[in-house]
């Protein structure tokens, strides 16, 4: 059989106005990477979430119409990706239902939305979970939902999401455990430390809660009005000027190719008023955004246009993947067709033994900054790994364990403690049996 695609899952936020900064860091970059070949791409508009801090329907409504067309007018193609909404995708709440049942409130209380909500309520002398909504709490279980209904491999977050990844995989793991078989693969956080962050109108970093953002698709004599606005030192025209933290030059950096950026760079160095040097900024931004802000005009002017984009890319999601698999999962849980129970003649029903789970392996960080395995047995270690220096090499050994290509004698782990080589050979065994049959189906 051969490989699938891999699966690189990037949820959009639908609140606010999309600025520059939005555009260079995210938007760009990542319709750049739903054009990689082998890859199968999923865009969804996390509507469901921007529930947890916004209650105003007509701007929830209004916000998801203006990401949506700030997403197609940029370039990414329904054709070639998946782009939906997630409320459109309704197994995927189903799916939130069943890994909250098997999702530790431990984990749950660790995560770092709700742990800052409660140190500043306690800060303030309050209750620890005053105006903590359960939306809140169980951010990360719809958000692990979001990533494992399509069995992402991929998901791109900043740093301060990859908890929400590591969560993901836990549920997914205990799911696996219970269930006895692997539902879900694992996913995996992808963090690009080379995002680009652009200033804002006043040098800091461009953010709405600064309000120094220049939004994406004012009218262009509106844009050039914030260009020109852009804080500067008092050098005048003649004298030198720095590109080391010049908002002015990182901006025009983000639009310009190398050979203008090494220009401006010159132009600098030789005393280019700050009038001048707002004006080419203003070139070369306008010169990318105009075309994109004539498309998103066109849109924004079809809402049923963009409706239907959105519920096409759904429905056909929905279809493919979401339905089938969650026919799968109530089986597995027991949410079954009661006309099927075959019953015995005598008093009690003719029920079928339970499968008895699987072993799951799981990996992990210590703080000493390795990387380690284990094979698990419920509570049991099965086999603990030696140490990796990058989690690659733990997974690949665990891949190689699973398919047999390594022995277990050669592998550079050891049996848990009173447990013999031949009852880790059987989990094993196991496991590769069970995949086999996956493959097959």
């Amino acid at each position: 059989m051969s490989q699938r695609p891999q699966r690189v899952l990037t949820g959009i936020t639908t609140s606010g106005t999309p600025h520059l900064g939005n555009y260079v860091g995210a938007v760009r970059p990542a319709i750049a990477a739903s054009r990689a070949p082998n890859t199968e791409s999923f865009y969804f508009l996390a509507d469901l979430h921007s529930l947890i801090k916004a209650q105003d329907p007509v701007r929830t409504q209004r916000s998801t119409l203006e990401i949506a067309a700030t997403w197609l007018a940029a370039g990414l193609d329904p054709a070639k990706v998946w782009f939906y909404r997630q409320s459109d995708v309704p197994e995927t709440t189903e799916l939130m239902w069943l890994l909250t049942c098997v999702a530790g409130k431990g984990i749950l209380n660790r995560a770092h939305a709700y742990k800052a909500a409660v140190d500043r309520n306690r800060a303030d002398g309050e209750d620890d979970d005053a105006a903590v909504t359960a939306g809140l709490f169980m951010y990360p279980v719809l958000m692990a939902a979001d990533i494992l209904i399509f069995n992402a491999d991929r998901v791109p977050v900043g740093r301060d999401q990859i908890q929400h990844i590591e969560m993901a995989r836990d549920f997914a793991q205990r799911f696996n455990h219970v269930y006895g078989r692997d539902w879900f693969n694992l996913p995996e956080a992808a963090i690009d430390d080379n995002v680009a962050t652009l200033p804002g109108l006043d040098g800091r970093k461009m953010s709405k809660s600064y309000d120094n953002t220049i939004p994406l698709f004012v009218p262009q004599a509106q844009l050039k009005k914030l260009v020109f606005s852009i804080l500067t030192d008092s050098k005048m025209p003649g004298e030198a000027k720095s590109t080391d933290g010049s908002a002015l030059f990182q901006l025009y950096q983000a639009f310009a190719t190398p050979d203008e950026t090494a220009g401006f760079a010159a132009a600098f160095s030789e005393g280019i008023g700050w009038g001048d040097a707002k004006q080419q900024l203003f070139d070369v931004v306008e010169r990318e955004i105009a075309p994109m802000r004539e498309r998103y005009e066109a849109l924004i002017a079809k809402p049923g246009d963009i409706e239907d984009t959105l519920r096409d890319g759904g429905q056909r999601l929905r279809e493919r993947y979401a339905i089938p698999l969650l026919r799968e999962l109530r089986d597995a849980v027991g949410l079954r067709d009661l006309g099927k129970v075959a019953v015995a003649t005598g008093d009690t029903a003719d029920i079928a033994p339970a499968v008895r789970p699987l072993a799951v392996f799981k990996q992990y960080r210590e703080p000493d900054g390795k990387f380690y395995f284990k094979l698990v047995d419920g509570e049991r270690v099965l086999l603990q790994s030696h140490a990796f220096d990058v989690p690659r090499d733990a997974g690949q050994t665990i891949a190689r364990l699973r398919n047999g290509e390594l022995a277990l004698a050669d592998a550079p782990a050891s049996p848990g403690e009173g447990v013999e080589a031949t009852t880790v050979q059987a989990a094993l065994d196991a496991l590769a049996a069970a995949d086999a049959e996956k493959a097959a189906s």
